[in-house]
């Protein structure tokens, strides 16, 4: 967002000032994060530097003793948050400076995303440049920012200040241009405000910009090694997904192309790891060669209904290896003795960026037998020059094993049944190596994205053991973040504490409805139910429109925001429109479906503005617009699960299939469909709206009907 000029100006003034400083020594003193439950706070807890966590405590030692706040945000996977610790936060001189001048706070910008949003928008105004983490943000006593940055060196060097002649020039600054940057405070709260969506005159909801969100996304779509935008190239699952609906609904060849390469040269990538499967956050490289080697749990997720979903349309074997490989491995790696899913790993090994996943040719020949070798070689591209730092090879699919295959004048099955053998050793001694570090806490939010995930991919390919690994979660995270009818945000070694935001309740939501339709479990309906009463009494602003990313009665910040667009999350708000339009429709309710018109209203001039940054509110728009298509089955247990199989092998983005076995009791009206006269057989019921066909007992019949209403 553009600031005003006063805010600029006012800026200037204080940037001056912290150019011209001496230094001073300070003392110094045990911090105060042992206790924490984020594994990222704790890996500071033997810095010299005085941390705290953001909390009361720290906010009035800054107002008693008159200090500046040094506000650090990250996270436990983050490799320039591991070098900024290592270089400063490790060193007792800069450690000195930050305790003599500041109040030093500490936060996961996972744990406390309300925090991360706030003080994210504010450095974008302050420096007009993006953010990113670390973020460094200088605050006054009342949590205002006046100055920071992301990553700042020891020392001063390629045109970055150094910190440690930064600090007494930022405290130069607080004690003596008080009044200037009281006026910047004054003019960067009210910047703000304004990025409040604000009501306006009533318009009415059309569906153009779900085709303009499209166009948008073809425009900066790159047709030869797929994906959006250039490097850094990330994933961007929720815009694929989108196109992958819009093909499914509409049929546009576009919107398939865009998803179709981009999942496939992922697929062949660096980004996705192709020994343990998963995929790392992003590429550096616009070929998905080299990423950033954390995996994080949220994309993940993502990705793993994507595939499903891209495998249902397209049939590519190689999708479904994708979501098998990646299935297994937040089984093996990621998901806890007690169901919950662990957050991320590190990028970072022996302190070394991707030290855990590259090779040389010699260590992969050592390992192998020369027929496996013959193949890995090239298909690896392990016969070219090495392609991380000019010393190592990281492994992605360079040749196929068609060609490979060819050139040997071996079958394709002998070439598969080689690499299978070879990746299996592979990954067997990369096991042995010293692992990256492994974040953890469990987040609602992200355990309700992997539990969505993985009961999407369970329901397309009929695996029961990825469906109770959601069952695992889910379980986990009713008994350990739901206490007295509210939603916590964060669990680690036997504590669950923070209130939960509003992703957590739509994200918990959504994977609820998606649970109903693997297996129907009336507590699974009831939890929905809760959460989106929650919604509407705690986070919904009835008076505007739309749903705040905090609760009601959620701790005072410096900013209240209400974020509609999607980032590498969906919103909160886009997620939390479409789950209760949904669950409205399923049970009838229509205040759920009136709040989530609420929400698309308000959010509407945005969504026609940049309708492409807006997708999970363009899907909620097009439900909107064309009601989602609700199926309910009822029948005997072991029929209901036969024609559930038979429904999840077609692609339908637009319908909701509940089935239900006969004898299940405490249903809500909508759902409690009557058995057949002679208490035998299956019927389903389909309806759009208030709309809904007669009860269709033949399974043929039913897939007609659902095929003659443009497979919805």
């Amino acid at each position: 967002m553009a600031r005003s000029g006063a805010l600029c100006d006012r800026i200037h003034v204080v940037r001056e000032v912290c150019a011209r400083s001496s230094f001073q020594r300070g003392c110094l003193v045990p911090n105060r994060l042992s206790s924490q439950t984020s594994p990222y706070l704790r890996q500071h807890a033997d810095n010299p530097v005085d941390w705290h966590p953001w909390d009361e405590e720290a906010l009035k030692l800054a107002r008693e003793q008159d200090k500046p706040i040094l506000l650090s945000i990250g996270y436990s996977a983050c490799h320039w948050c591991h070098v900024m610790a290592h270089e400063s936060f490790e060193d007792p001189e800069v450690a000195a400076q930050m305790n003599r001048h500041f109040v030093n706070v500490k936060v996961d910008r996972e744990e406390r995303p309300d925090l991360d949003q706030i003080y994210q928008t504010a450095h974008a105004m302050l420096t007009q440049r993006s953010g990113g983490w670390p973020l460094t943000l200088f605050l006054m006593p009342d949590g205002t920012p006046f100055f920071g940055g992301t990553y700042f060196p020891k020392l001063a060097r390629y045109g970055v200040p150094g910190f440690l002649e930064l600090l007494p020039r930022i405290a130069e600054a607080y004690r003596d241009q008080r009044e200037e940057i009281g006026k910047q405070n004054a003019a960067l709260l009210e910047a703000l405000a304004r990025t409040l969506p604000a009501p306006g005159a009533e318009r009415e909801l059309k569906r153009a910009p779900l085709d303009a969100a499209v166009r948008e996304l073809a425009q900066v779509f790159d047709d030869v090694h797929g994906g959006i935008g250039h490097a850094p190239k990330f994933p961007h699952p929720f815009e694929l997904a989108f196109c992958l609906r819009r093909h499914a609904l509409e049929g546009g060849e576009l919107s398939l192309a865009l998803a179709q390469l981009t999942l496939t040269r992922m697929a062949e990538g660096g980004i996705y790891d192709q020994l343990g499967g998963g995929f790392c956050r992003y590429s550096v490289d616009q070929y998905w060669s080299i990423p950033h080697f954390e995996k994080m749990l949220y994309d993940n997720a993502a990705l793993i209904a994507l595939y499903s979903d891209a495998w249902l349309v397209t049939g590519q074997p190689l999708f479904r290896k994708v979501v098998t490989e990646t299935a297994q491995w937040v089984m093996r790696e990621m998901q806890s003795p007690e169901g919950g899913y662990y957050s991320s790993l590190d990028a970072d090994s022996e302190h070394e960026e991707g030290r855990y996943y590259v090779w040389t040719p010699d260590e992969v020949r050592r390992l192998l037998t020369p027929e496996e070798y013959s193949v890995v070689e090239p298909h690896y591209g392990l016969d070219g020059p090495p392609n991380f730092e000019g010393r190592h090879w990281h492994l992605r699919v360079m040749k196929p094993l068609a060609f490979i295959a060819r050139k040997l004048g071996l079958p394709l099955k002998e070439c598969e049944s080689r690499l299978a053998s070879a990746r299996a050793k592979l990954l067997a001694a990369r096991e042995q190596r010293v692992r990256p570090g492994r974040d953890e806490k469990a987040l609602a939010s992200w355990n309700a994205l992997m539990a969505r995930g993985m009961a999407r991919a369970a329901r397309v390919f009929g695996e029961p053991a990825w469906l109770a690994s959601a069952r695992r979660a889910l379980d986990f995270m009713r008994r350990t973040l739901w206490r007295n009818g509210r939603l916590l945000a964060t669990y680690k070694d036997g504590r669950a504490h923070l209130n939960a935001y509003l992703d957590d309740h739509a994200f918990l939501l959504d994977a609820a409805l998606e649970l109903m339709q693997g297996e129907f479990r009336a507590e699974d309906l009831s939890l929905a139910r809760e959460l989106a009463e929650i919604l509407l009494a705690q986070f919904e602003d009835r008076a505007a429109g739309g749903f705040f990313f905090v609760s009601h009665d959620h701790e005072t910040l410096i900013h209240r925001a209400k974020p509609g667009h999607d980032n590498a999350t969906p919103s909160g708000n886009g997620i939390a429109a479409a789950a209760l339009q949904r669950l409205g429709h399923l049970i009838g309710e229509p205040r759920y479906l009136e709040a989530a018109e609420r929400a698309l209203k308000l959010f509407y001039p945005a969504l026609e503005r940049q309708p492409s940054a807006f997708v999970s509110l363009a899907t909620a728009l097009e439900e909107h617009l064309a009601p989602p298509q609700i199926v309910i089955v009822r029948g005997g247990k072991e029929q209901v699960v036969e024609w559930r199989r038979a429904l999840a092998r077609v692609y339908r983005p637009a319908t909701l299939v509940v089935s239900i076995a006969y004898g299940a009791g405490g249903l809500p009206p909508a759902l409690d469909k009557p058995a057949p006269p002679d208490g035998a057989g299956v019927n389903a019921w389909v309806c759009r709206g208030v709309t809904c066909l007669p009860p269709i007992s033949d399974l043929n019949a039913l897939e007609r009907a659902l095929a003659g209403d443009g497979a919805r």
